[in-house]
């Protein structure tokens, strides 16, 4: 049997077991002519479990309008925000500081994230982080 010929990916940020068909969804799938329902309920049932994280789903879209996806941990910056509790980070990074992250948390989070990133390496993915934080304003001490 060949293999099903792929149409596109299409890369959604969704909050795990409540995703709704409402935007970013709908237009997102409903263009390639996707179920749209399908999809919500798949996701809604494997992120069940995760529930108050922002989980990225990658949705692989084939020629006969089926599809199949997977999902990955939340953002680097949503684990940022929920080690340190906070709500948002800074209006203005770089000028205003919206709290410190420790050397510990930092590398505790790019050994969680290490295999979503596009590297091996620990430290790699520990200097990703700390750009992450620092883009929010937050420092690594």
């Amino acid at each position: 049997m060949a293999p099903k010929k792929i149409k596109v990916v299409v890369k959604l940020n969704l909050p795990a077991g409540e995703a709704t068909p409402a935007p970013p969804v709908g237009p997102a799938l409903g263009q390639h002519g996707l179920p749209i329902m399908d999809f919500v309920k798949a996701y809604n049932d494997k992120t069940r479990d995760q529930k108050g994280n922002i989980i990225p789903a990658v949705i692989t879209v084939y020629e006969d309008r089926s599809f199949t996806f997977i999902t990955k941990l939340p953002p680097v910056s949503a684990i940022i925000k929920k080690t340190l509790g906070l709500k948002i980070a800074s209006q203005k990074p770089g000028r205003e500081t919206a709290g410190s992250l420790t050397m510990d948390q930092a590398r505790d989070i790019a050994a969680q994230k290490l295999a979503d990133l596009n590297t091996d390496s620990l430290d790699s993915a520990l200097k990703t982080v700390m750009g992450t934080a620092r883009s929010m304003g937050i420092k690594v001490i």
